[in-house]
């Protein structure tokens, strides 16, 4: 055992100590390591069983498939999934209210002359303009009009103004949604390509478009999500919402609403009863029957407020047309003159639509026969009575 011992120390002790690289074998080394590792990086790209070749991309068609048939998800969560996916290609222009529809205050009103305005308002903050609606330097919020006792009458609105933000109409609304969050705004301007304001959007539209609608106490009565046809609707409804709300769908171009859909079909600026028709689409027509009307619809302008469309009339242009013309025949038909035969002359309404029966002239006979006998007269109107 001992002899083991002593062999095993010797061994030891003649082995040659471990020597540390230098910088040339370690800068040697890297190079090596690199150049395999891209080798293998390329062999296995070639190969197809790259460490990427499992992972696949989902579509937004597939992932709505997969949250489709997901079991644990309720129907409320699911509307939030895709109210989500919807507002991911979703821009703020769309969603923003518009200036024409904006209260302005200017900067050098009064707080008292700025009460009597919001008193007669439903909204909590308010832009405030320098000259022009282009020139918005800031906001003030109900508060700091009419809750600010210690502050003089005759201060300005301007020396109350906060910071607000700006936001082009081009971004996103989750994008802003995030960075409106994120950096604690309630509203924001919205500047268009020229660097005018096109208008504003606050938290409230942009959560709409997540979980819906929310209406308060001051908001109107809030209209069917699905009213299907006929329907009157605002003229301010962007085309998503007056697809979902009607069933027809506009073709896309430079406008944002139904109502500037109106604009552009008609060329010039609308007035009342202009009738505007939207074919349907090919996949949704049939082979054509010449007993009935063009398929599609028919929009018409039933007020204007100003110089916008303030509601349109939708309704199918076949119902339309058919009503149409029942209305006329009907006005036709109580032009007619009513021949007076006598009391056995009755009317009768058949199918919704009103048709006389005449009876005609009557002559007396002897015993053993009827004492009347009536002669048909021929459908529609009545022959005079002759002589017996």
């Amino acid at each position: 055992m001992r002899e083991v011992a002593r062999t095993g120390l010797r061994r030891r002790a003649r082995a040659h100590p471990r020597r540390e690289p230098g910088p040339l074998a370690r800068a040697v080394a890297r190079v090596l390591v690199r150049a395999a590792d891209g080798a293998t990086r390329l062999v296995t790209d070639l190969l197809g069983t790259g460490p990427t070749a499992g992972r696949e991309h989902i579509s937004e068609a597939d992932l709505r498939d997969l949250v489709a048939a997901n079991t644990v998800l309720d129907p409320d969560e699911r509307r939030i999934i895709d109210e989500v996916l919807v507002a991911g290609a979703s821009l703020i222009r769309e969603v923003m209210m518009p200036r024409t529809e904006v209260v302005f205050l200017p900067a050098q009103l009064t707080i008292a002359e700025a009460g009597r305005l919001v008193r007669a308002e439903t909204h909590t903050r308010y832009p405030v303009t320098d000259g022009t609606h282009d020139d918005v330097v800031g906001f003030v919020h109900l508060r700091d009009v009419l809750l600010r006792p210690d502050v003089d009458p005759c201060v300005t609105v301007g020396e109350l103004a906060r910071e607000v933000k700006r936001l082009p109409g081009s971004k996103r609304v989750l994008a802003a949604l995030t960075e409106m969050r994120r950096e604690g705004h309630h509203l924001a301007v919205v500047v268009d390509e020229y660097g005018g304001t096109a208008g504003i959007v606050t938290l409230e539209d942009l959560i709409e478009e997540l979980v819906g609608e929310i209406h308060d106490e001051y908001d109107a009565t809030p209209e069917p999500v699905h009213a299907g046809l006929p329907a009157v609707v605002d003229g301010r409804l962007n085309l998503a919402d007056f697809a979902e709300r009607t069933g027809v769908a506009l073709p896309a171009g430079p406008y944002e609403t139904v109502g500037g859909f109106v604009m552009a079909a008609l060329g010039r600026l609308p007035v009342t009863g202009d009738e505007v028709p939207v074919p349907a689409e090919p996949a949704d027509v049939g082979a054509p029957d010449q007993a009935e009307p063009p398929a599609g619809w028919l929009l018409r302008v039933l007020t204007l407020d100003g110089r916008r469309v303030a509601q349109l009339a939708v309704a199918a242009r076949g119902t339309e047309q058919r009503r149409e013309q029942r209305t006329q025949q009907r006005r036709e038909y109580d032009a007619q003159p009513i021949s007076t035969g006598g009391p056995e002359q009755a009317g009768e309404a058949v199918a919704g639509q009103h048709r006389r029966v005449a009876v005609g002239p009557t002559r007396r006979v002897g015993r053993g026969e009827p004492r009347e006998v009536s002669t048909s007269a021929p459908a529609g109107r009545s022959r005079p009575a002759g002589p017996s």
